[in-house]
């Protein structure tokens, strides 16, 4: 007996995972109602926005776990990580920014009710996105011996952050596939699958690191000595329990992607519906034949919309660098606290990027449907939403910061400097917020290249140059009032950027 299409659900029969359906069927109306109320449409930011936080919480706590695990086994293995630190952060980012490429388009599919070819946008990216990933893990692993030298690394840390970056290059096509389908799913309208497997990765990050950092070694359970195996790996522990994590992962969002998500299902029980249905696959797809086969048209839009955003992380990237130099000659302590308060300072920004990650699945969409009136206001109202909850945030943590500093590091000067300088920045966490969803919302409309262009603008013209200028007379403090007027300017124009409008007037992708 055939199943029809609106009796399957993203996980089963018995209804787990439909909610991931609620939110896309939600969309879907507020697209074609005429003029949705306010309360509408906030009820669908919030709706998309929160899970999305919540991956961010998961994502960044699986880093403070894997600093804090690592950490305990001594300076040197925190050296190396931190060795190669910038080199995986610049990869991750122009992966994000590759990822971005295709997923846009898949958004503004969607929103078109043109799902075939959302389809058809999303087997080009795995097929792209696979093979680039192998050249650039493949590559990686060559250099990986040789990197942390370029770097500087002394001989016992060096050896270390080379087999880091070994592994964490032969894991780089689960890594960027992860992202793809995270941001597939996302822009399809589905943002609590991403989440809760994001929490599994984290559980099972902390799960490989206990087994595989650390030997055996004896705990006390319930007033019980039990022996606990480890395999004694160290830094190379950490990374392979982060490989691990990710592969695993991986393979859940693919399954939730590729077979369980009801847009954009390529294989399984959704595919079989469609094609019930319409006798062709779903009713767009009568004259749109669904292949593998590459298309120019979607590579070529897929190059004008990653590539601004891999120059930006090239760029910024560059930038941190230059600005750790700026600090180093200030001594230990001043390191330590800017490094710690870089830490604290993350915790703040990341419901930022839930909602921007929002701002762009509803603008995308939006655009999609050929909605600028929707697009607008989807963008206006997640704007505001960011904004008040990082000056929440902000706010929060310039009253906990002392504790913060307290649970970070023993060391009193250090609790100090870094407690005084957060502060400082802590002011511009509201325009920071409005900079970071903005930029969601451009970028769900296609345009990456402005926002490319005041990020690198801002960070060099204002944050580097008024470091170099202020640090002489006032320390770290300098670097991170350069930083708060920096985010303050960058916010500005990204407000202005959105309210003048011209990226409305952007062509669809569609």
């Amino acid at each position: 007996m055939h199943v029809a299409l609106s009796h399957i659900t993203p996980w089963n029969a018995k209804g787990e995972g439909q909610t991931a359906v609620d939110q896309s069927q939600e969309m879907e109306r507020i697209l074609a109602a005429e003029k949705p109320n306010t309360r509408e449409l906030a009820k669908l930011v919030a709706t998309l926005s929160v899970p999305t936080i919540m991956a961010e919480v998961c994502n960044t706590a699986m880093e403070y776990i894997d600093t804090a695990m690592v950490g305990s086994l001594g300076a040197q293995a925190s050296a190396a990580i931190g060795l190669v630190a910038s080199s995986t952060w610049l990869i991750g980012g122009i992966c994000m920014g590759l990822s971005v490429g295709f997923t846009v388009q898949i958004a503004q599919f969607i929103g078109a009710g043109r799902n075939a070819e959302a389809r058809n946008v999303l087997r080009q990216s795995l097929v792209v996105l696979a093979l680039f990933s192998l050249v650039l893990g493949g590559a990686g692993a060559a250099l990986s011996g040789h990197l942390p030298y370029w770097l500087g690394g002394e001989p016992d840390v060096a050896s270390e952050a080379a087999r880091y970056f070994l592994i964490f290059s032969l894991a780089m096509p689960a890594a960027l596939l992860m992202r793809l389908c995270v941001g597939a799913l996302q822009c399809a309208g589905d943002t609590r699958t991403p989440s809760a497997l994001s929490m599994l990765m984290c559980l099972l990050d902390v799960v490989f690191n206990f087994f595989l950092i650390f030997p055996n070694r004896q705990i006390s359970l319930l007033g019980l000595q039990l022996l606990v195996p480890g395999a004694d790996l160290g830094v190379t522990g950490a990374a392979l329990g982060t490989a691990a994590a990710e592969v695993v992962t991986c393979a859940f969002l693919l399954w939730a992607t590729c077979v369980r998500s009801e847009k954009l299902a390529l294989f399984g029980p959704h595919t079989h519906a469609r094609l019930v249905e319409t006798g062709a696959g779903d009713s767009t797809a009568k004259h749109v034949p669904e292949t593998w086969r590459l298309s120019s048209r979607c590579l070529k839009t897929a190059g004008k919309i990653a590539f601004p955003i891999c120059l930006e992380r090239v760029v910024l990237n560059s930038a941190q660098v230059v600005s750790v130099g700026i600090v180093a000659p200030l001594g230990t302590v001043a390191v330590a606290a800017h490094s710690l308060a870089i830490t604290a300072e993350g915790i703040c920004y990341m419901p930022g990027f839930g909602v921007g990650a929002a701002a762009t699945t509803l603008v995308g969409q939006a655009f999609g449907a050929h909605r600028r009136d929707l697009a607008r206001r989807m963008a206006n109202l997640c704007v505001a939403g960011g904004m008040i909850i990082m000056t929440c945030t902000g706010a929060l943590m310039y009253v906990l910061a002392p504790f913060v500093f307290a649970v970070f590091t023993p060391d009193v000067a250090v609790q100090e400097l870094g407690c005084s300088v957060l502060r400082i920045e802590l002011f511009a966490e509201p325009l920071f917020a409005a900079a970071i969803v903005v930029m969601g919302a451009l970028r769900g409309a296609g345009d990456t290249l402005v926002p490319t262009l005041l990020n690198i603008t801002t960070m060099w013209g204002v944050r580097i140059t008024l470091s170099l200028l202020l640090v002489p007379t006032m320390g770290l403090a300098g670097v991170w009032v350069a930083m708060l007027v920096e985010l303050c300017v960058r916010g500005i124009l990204f407000l202005v950027r959105l309210k003048r409008g011209k990226w409305l007037e952007r062509k669809s992708l569609t």
